[in-house]
């Protein structure tokens, strides 16, 4: 059994590298424009890190929704009928263009009044609406870019996907070096340059992958290219069935984090700036066990598509404890270094003690953060997406919010007792998300006996 774990986990391994370094790349690209932003200022920083919370969050909406399609394609590869996986590619991308055309709508006319609404504090609230109404303009190039993405996670194959945010990563450094600070004969436009950085980036990297899987004969079993696409009722509902759930499931993660972030944003520069260091710190921290959580829906749904349902539990398991074994290393990390980490970002003596602070916060729920996204990346293998749903908004909304909203509303405490309801959320979901899959693996074992 241990050397069978073994065989799994370099599996898993082999598998999720490529999309680890793609999650680090992205990670990268939030540090480099935190890092570069808070050389604009105090100001600049923290208008970057709530605009960029509020764009993670209409991003990571669709980004949800267009999970579906990697165990989708996981089974049809599994099942030996890669030549159906075409259809489901062209259809998610005329939905994503679509719904990317709406968004940049939307935010482009309304961003003002959604920041009145949520009343971000007035000192850098003109240079939060600068970075939005210019990062919006790369929504349909990186929703288009998420589907090739997926298709290409789906069987498997994820080089493309690491080449591609690598590429990603390089331009945005290379980009914010040109609009933020007037280079090369472009005027220094700040913020908003910043964000004209990432939406060119976005639009790029969605040519770079398209291409990619254009041009290789890897892709031509798919189908994907052969033949104009007809608008198919019954393919866009298996995707909004299967991806709706993990849409809000994944939102009410990514929303608890965004939310708590405009909430600080409210309280001032000094605070949001600290917060945002500390996010990104812990973000670039969970881009490792989120790799070995895509790997692991995908080798859960191809197990299944082949009828092996004990291999497909023993990926999940398996998994699950490498994604919590990574975080255990990495609070230690923290623990020991956070001083060190801290010192990159910022030189502002009363920014470094808040951020200390919240990373002593953050080592306390890394493990946990890191058993339920392996258990949930298990679960979509499954396509069990309905009662994961729940689970996150029981935890996140019903119990982590309202208990950081006492503490930083009501009660007016530090930031550090802010991030306290990020350890009871992230708790309650691993403990009911692990229990759901050893549920839901033990049932299609007995299934396939009787």
């Amino acid at each position: 059994m241990l050397k069978i774990r073994y065989q799994n986990a370099l599996s898993l391994l082999k598998l999720a590298t490529p999309l680890i370094v793609n999650n680090l790349a992205i990670a990268g690209i939030q540090f480099t424009d935190a890092v570069m932003s808070g050389r604009l200022g105090s100001k600049e920083l923290a208008a970057v890190a709530v605009g960029g919370s509020i764009w993670f969050l209409i991003f990571q909406f669709y980004n949800g929704l267009l999970m579906a399609i990697s165990p989708i394609v996981a089974r049809l590869y599994g099942a030996k009928q890669a030549a159906l996986v075409g259809r489901y590619t062209r259809q998610a991308c005329c939905m994503s263009l679509v719904v990317g055309v709406f968004v940049v709508f939307i935010m482009h006319n309304y961003v003002i009044s959604i920041m009145d609404i949520i009343g971000i504090d007035i000192e850098f609230r003109h240079l939060v609406v600068d970075y939005l109404k210019a990062i919006i303009f790369g929504a349909p190039g990186i929703y288009l870019f998420l589907v090739f993405r997926y298709t290409t996670e789906g069987i498997g194959y994820t080089r493309p996907v690491m080449y591609a945010s690598l590429v990603a990563l390089v331009l945005n450094v290379f980009l914010n070096y040109i609009f933020m600070f007037g280079n090369l004969g472009m005027p220094a436009l700040g913020v908003f340059g910043c964000g004209v950085a990432s939406a060119i980036s976005m639009w790029l990297v969605f040519c770079f992958l398209s291409l990619y899987v254009y041009f290789d004969s890897r892709y031509e079993e798919l189908n994907i290219f052969n033949r104009m696409t007809a608008f198919r009722l019954s393919v866009m509902q298996e995707i909004l069935k299967l991806g709706l759930p993990i849409s809000i499931t994944v939102t009410a993660e990514a929303g608890l984090f965004s939310a708590v972030s405009i909430m600080i944003g409210t309280l001032g520069t000094n605070i949001t700036g600290a917060h945002q260091i500390a996010l990104n710190v812990v973000t670039t921290m969970f881009m490792i066990p989120l790799g070995i959580s895509a790997a692991i829906t995908v080798k859960v749904g191809q197990s299944l598509g082949s009828n092996d349902v004990r291999a497909a539990r023993l990926f999940g398991s398996t998994g699950i404890l490498m994604c919590a074994l990574f975080m255990f290393l990495s609070a230690c990390f923290l623990l020991m270094f956070r001083q060190y980490i801290v010192d990159l970002y910022t030189t502002d003596v009363l920014i470094k003690e808040m951020a200390m602070s919240l990373l002593l916060v953050a080592a306390v729920f890394q493990i946990v953060d890191g058993v339920q996204i392996g258990a949930a990346g298990a679960l979509r293998g499954y396509k069990d997406t309905k009662i994961p749903m729940f689970v996150n908004i029981i935890s996140y909304w019903v119990l982590a919010f309202p208990l950081s909203y006492l503490f930083g509303i009501i009660y007016k405490l530090p930031a550090n007792y802010i991030w306290c309801g990020f350890i009871l959320g992230l708790s309650v979901g691993a403990c009911l998300l692990t229990w759901r899959f050893n549920r839901v693996s033990r049932k299609h074992i007995l299934s396939c006996s009787n």
